[in-house]
């Protein structure tokens, strides 16, 4: 898929239909070459030149400050990652770039006639319609291009010859666009994109109303990179991504000639696709280039040098305070202490950095049950049709096991088959005794209650210091605590369920996709505490890096499903 830069439209008025653009990098520029009949056309943008300025950015939620006169660059092909700890402002930032969220103050300037593409944690698709049919949606635009091309093709034969010549030469624009976005070859593009994407595997006839939380992220991604717009906003679009899928997209990004903003705490996708990193910390917005990995170097060092400066200072403003108190006394020596205090006043002080909470999880146990915890036998899966051929499955007590497959296999239906939140299609299925069962879903959305306020709804014998308390346990602030849940970001909303998790005694943890949203820190202590964990755990994750140290086995769904893969 070539996009095209910034300048493209008015440079390219007159070149005919069929062009081909090329594009290659030479020093300080992004060269494009126009191929047709008789000769090229050479265009050049400078690679330096600014897609994207913010100036002065600053936005909160009541106490919460999460953007601080923040300034920001987005240059021609650079591929950016947004990293930092959950609710530091990613998405918040992402939201006010997009133009869905307007800042408390601050400048946000595009190029003009720049398309953005923006994928975020909370779209939504039009209930109603296939997968097919929501797919096709990204080719509106190009559809009414097309019927403004045709019109123009009626209108020249009566036009005078002044007039068609102009008419001609638009005509030839809007074809140009036309072939470049792929609409002459829709079904094609959109059968590639959803292969890699898995889409054909869930069906391109299902009503998108009838998909999973994790399909319909996969239909939004598909859709947003078949709109092929100039530059990609991206919010965490690894989620609900199997390993194959994964690599695709990471693919896809490794070519995309033009930029791209993407937040991830991926960190081995962001070391494959970014080029630049924009890490957020304490309401700042700091830029380093190079790899995520050249990133984590280049951030340790600047705290060991920051803590240095700032013991440094310490033990000089001790020595300055020392002198004044000891001299400013006597007669002799109050000129000397004066100027003491001066250089003292004068000083520049260094800030310790803000340490943020870090999370600190456990799981409460019950006591302990049955020998099998999960008996299942020629058991099938589905909704409508069945999804896999009879299998059969037995959980023993203590066991840790994590089920994959790629997406559209049914893992999350067959979790929710063995809890009997859904009838089987075949087959039976038989809990064990002194069952206490912990289940973490993949979506929660939230609501107007603040997280304290959902925290003591669960647990109505929790004191309010209780509550904060397990809370704080899990990493959030009293900002977070007395914020609503539905404006917390998506990894704040995943400890708030993760707190109502592990504050009941469990005996089975029952877990799908629990790492999504998560950063790095929460997940190595989510992975610390699962170890650590004497029950039984059932767990569904596209990550297996985060559950390969604790996993005692592995069930593969792909060993029993009935689709083709």
């Amino acid at each position: 898929m070539r996009i095209r830069p910034r300048s493209w439209r008015s440079c390219c008025a007159g070149v005919r239909a069929g062009s081909k653009p090329v594009a290659r990098r030479a020093d300080n520029y992004i060269i494009y070459t126009i191929r047709r009949n008789g000769g090229r056309i050479r265009l050049r943008e400078n690679r330096n030149m600014s897609i994207l300025t913010v100036t002065g950015c600053t936005h909160g939620y009541g106490a919460r400050q999460l953007l601080d006169n923040v300034s920001f660059r987005l240059l021609a092909g650079e591929h950016v990652g947004l990293v930092g700890a959950n609710g530091e402002g990613k998405s918040t930032f992402l939201n006010i770039i997009a133009g869905r969220l307007t800042p408390d103050e601050g400048k946000i300037e595009w190029c003009s006639r720049v398309t953005v593409g923006y994928l975020d944690q909370a779209s939504t698709l039009t209930k109603g319609k296939t997968v097919r049919e929501c797919l096709r949606e990204a080719f509106d635009e190009m559809a009414k291009l097309e019927g403004e091309m045709l019109a123009l093709y009626d209108a020249m034969a009566t036009a005078d010859p002044e007039r068609a010549e102009a008419m001609m030469a638009e005509t030839a624009e809007l074809g140009d666009r036309l072939e470049h976005g792929g609409y002459y070859t829709i079904d094609t593009r959109i059968d590639e994109v959803a292969s890699g994407l898995g889409l054909l595997d869930i069906g391109m006839d299902r009503d998108v109303s009838m998909l999973s939380g994790g399909q319909r992220a996969k239909v939004l991604l598909a859709k947003l990179l078949l709109r092929n717009p100039m530059i990609l906003i991206l919010d965490e679009p690894t989620n609900f991504l199997d390993e194959g899928h994964i690599a695709f997209l990471t693919r896809f990004l490794q070519q995309y000639e033009n930029a791209f903003i993407l937040v991830s705490h991926d960190e081995k996708f962001l070391q494959d696709v970014v080029n630049v990193v924009y890490h957020v910390e304490n309401a700042v917005l700091t830029r380093y280039t190079g790899s995520y990995k050249d990133f984590l170097a280049a951030h340790e060092l600047r705290r060991r040098q920051n803590q240095q400066a700032f013991e440094r200072q310490q033990k000089e403003i001790e020595r300055l305070e020392d002198f004044i108190a000891r001299n400013k006394a006597r007669a002799a020596t109050a000129t000397l202490a004066r100027s003491r205090q001066k250089q003292l006043d004068k000083m520049e002080i260094v800030t310790k950095e803000r340490e943020r909470p870090k999370p600190s999880f456990s799981f409460l146990e019950a006591r302990t049950p049955s020998r099998e915890v999960i008996r299942a036998e020629s058991l099938v899966i589905g909704y409508n049709e069945p999804l896999n051929r009879p299998m059969d499955f037995l959980l023993l007590r203590g066991e840790k096991v994590a089920v994959r497959g790629v997406n559209g296999l049914g893992k999350t239906t067959l979790m929710k088959t063995l809890l009997g939140l859904i009838p089987a299609l075949g087959g039976t299925v038989e809990l064990g005794d002194f069952l206490s069962i912990g289940y973490f879903e993949q979506e929660d959305e939230g609501g107007e209650e603040t997280a304290l306020e959902n925290i003591m709804s669960c647990f109505p014998n929790f004191t309010n210091a209780q509550a904060r308390a397990a809370l704080a346990r899990m990493g959030l602030t009293k900002e977070h605590i007395t914020s609503q849940v539905r404006v917390l970001s998506g990894g704040e909303r995943a400890r708030v369920r993760l707190c109502r998790l592990m504050n009941r005694e469990c005996n089975f943890l029952v877990l799908d996709e629990p790492t999504n949203h998560l950063d790095v820190d929460a997940k190595a202590e989510l992975t610390r505490a699962l170890s650590e964990y004497r029950g039984t755990v059932l767990l569904v994750s596209h990550e297996p890096e985060f559950y390969s140290s604790f996993i005692t086995r592995v069930v593969n769904l792909e060993e029993y499903t009935l689709k083709v893969i």
